[in-house]
C-alpha cells in the first residue's frame, strides 16, 4: 500500500472531519451558524490538550474563545484529568483563564530547525 502526504485540498473537508472524534469538540453557535470551535483531547487521566480553537473573525471580542476553552476545562475536571495543556501564541487569553508556562513538562517535545 503506497501512502503519500500532501496538503489538504478544497472539497476534502468532509473526509477530514470524519477523522477527528466529534465528541471532543465544542462549538459556539449564533442562531444556526457555527461561529467558533474548540476541542479537548484527553490522552489519559494525567493529561489532556486543548486544541483547534477557532472563532470567526467578525465575532471577535465577544469572549467566545474564553467560553469555549472554559467548556473544555470543565469537561477535563469532570473526567478527573489532572493537567490540561495548550500550545498557543495567544498566551494572554490562556493566562487570563489560569494557564501558566511549565518549562519542565515531560510531555512537551520540540524539534527546532
Amino acid at each position: 500500500m503506497k501512502i503519500s502526504i500532501r496538503p489538504a485540498r478544497w472539497g476534502e473537508m468532509p473526509a477530514i472531519i470524519s477523522l477527528p472524534k466529534l465528541r471532543d469538540f465544542f462549538v459556539a453557535v449564533h442562531g444556526e451558524i457555527i461561529v467558533g470551535c474548540c476541542a479537548l483531547e484527553i490522552y489519559s487521566r494525567k493529561i489532556a490538550e486543548i486544541r483547534s480553537l477557532a472563532v470567526a473573525s467578525h465575532y471577535g471580542g465577544r469572549r467566545i474563545g474564553s467560553r469555549l476553552v472554559s467548556a473544555c476545562v470543565r469537561r477535563a475536571r469532570s473526567r478527573r484529568v489532572r493537567e490540561v495543556l495548550v500550545i498557543t501564541e495567544s498566551d494572554r487569553l490562556f493566562s487570563r483563564l489560569g494557564f501558566r508556562p511549565f518549562h519542565k513538562q515531560k510531555f512537551a517535545l520540540f524539534r527546532v530547525f
